[in-house]
């Protein structure tokens, strides 16, 4: 049934997925880009509001209210027509992307079409309740989650920070899937004198630090403005957008900070290029996407130790770390940069070659190979249940 090399037929469940941007979404992308070379055939059930279609893969949006206490989230909850068309596409597998109140739809299904069910971990939602007066519920997210993701033949998770994490809080079969960027798009090339002027508000030759990223409670991004200003010369731009957007730009009202709000394709690639540092101050993050994207634009990082970063950042070697309860350290390591531009562009450059080991394509493959390998833990767990009766059936010696 299941031949070890023939293409597979997959269904995807996210909570998210185009047209909101964030890590999640842009693994998404890539895995569904690589599904269509490798002559994979996917259906993918979303939010509402995402393209009908992309990189060969139908995308059916599912509805449902926002989730109260993080709005970019929704509870979508899938009507019949669903049901009817995971049925008609007969996958081989289901995969469950950060399973939260879509996910559990896919795993149901999965019993009912007697598939193998794969779950992916991406954030930390009890880790991120705190930040918004939520905190009381972090033991019963942690059970939740563990419930659903127990379900799955294999779970994966983004770093080894993660995969202990989760182990510790009692979910089986964990499993490292490890991260790539696309290094053919996000690579070092000239400054665009428009974007650099754009993003230091005119000052062109002042120092340029940059987040990219969501702007939202769990990012840490307002400890930036007490720890870098004032610094003279010094530049901030953070890029991106989310729930505290509004609430940030009144924060860093009055010091030398530029909004562009969110940044994609050939504009992401350049702001990237423009900067002299990229700062990275969140402690929540599962891996942290964009800190390997800076690194392929050969922009050293300065990030928190903390999450699945460790598994990106050598500390002194090819970025630099800060201790998350000491925050004043960014500012200290962002004027190390400055008071040294050849160990800056050490930094940059063992950042560009460890960007370059991380291939996008490489990871997506390692993905088809956990499919594969919950197909086989699906057919070994089959036959154990058809032998159990037989042998309990037997008499006693």
């Amino acid at each position: 049934m299941y031949g070890e090399d023939r293409p597979l037929k997959i269904a995807i469940f996210t909570e998210t997925f185009l047209p909101k941007i964030d890590g999640i979404v842009s693994i998404l992308c890539l895995m569904l880009q690589r599904f269509q070379e490798l002559g994979h055939q996917a259906i993918l059930f979303g939010p509402p509001g995402g393209p009908p279609e992309y990189a060969g893969t139908e995308v059916v949006g599912v509805g449902g209210p926002r989730f109260p206490f993080y709005p970019e989230l929704r509870i979508n909850i899938p009507r019949r027509r669903v049901w009817q068309r995971v049925s008609q596409f007969q996958p081989d597998l289901i995969h469950v992307v950060n399973p939260f109140f879509l996910g559990p739809f896919g795993l149901s299904y999965a019993r009912r079409l007697q598939v193998p069910t794969l779950a992916s971990f991406h954030t930390d939602v009890a880790r991120y309740a705190r930040y918004y007066g939520a905190g009381i519920l972090a033991p019963l997210l942690w059970r939740y989650m563990r419930t659903l993701h127990n379900q799955a033949d294999v779970n994966l998770c983004p770093s080894t920070a993660v995969r202990q994490e989760l182990r510790r809080h009692g979910f089986r079969r964990v499993r490292w899937w490890k991260r790539g960027i696309d290094t053919d798009r996000f690579c070092p090339g000239p400054r665009d004198p428009a974007m650099r002027a754009r993003l230091t508000d005119g000052h062109p030759d002042d120092f340029l630090v940059i987040n990219v990223g969501r702007h939202s409670p769990e990012k840490g991004l307002k400890e930036l403005r007490d720890h870098l200003f004032p610094q003279p010369g010094l530049r901030l731009a953070l890029i991106g957008g989310g729930p505290s957007h509004e609430q940030l730009k009144e924060h860093f009202r009055g010091t030398p900070t530029v909004f562009p709000g969110y940044l994609k394709g050939d504009k992401l690639v350049a702001a990237y290029r423009a900067a002299d540092a990229f700062l990275f101050p969140s402690t929540t993050e599962t891996f942290g996407l964009v800190a390997l994207e800076a690194m392929a634009c050969r922009v050293p990082v300065i990030a928190a130790r903390s999450g699945g970063v460790v598994d990106t950042v050598v500390d002194g070697i090819n970025g630099l770390f800060f201790d998350p309860d000491q925050p004043e350290q960014m500012g200290v390591l962002v004027r190390r940069l400055r008071e040294n531009p050849d160990y800056r562009e050490q930094l940059a450059e063992n950042g560009l070659a460890h960007a370059r080991s991380r291939s996008w394509r490489a990871t997506m493959d390692q993905l088809v190979e956990y499919y594969r390998k919950a197909i086989r833990v699906f057919r070994q767990e089959q036959m154990r249940t058809r032998i159990r009766p037989t042998l309990h059936g037997q008499p006693a010696g």
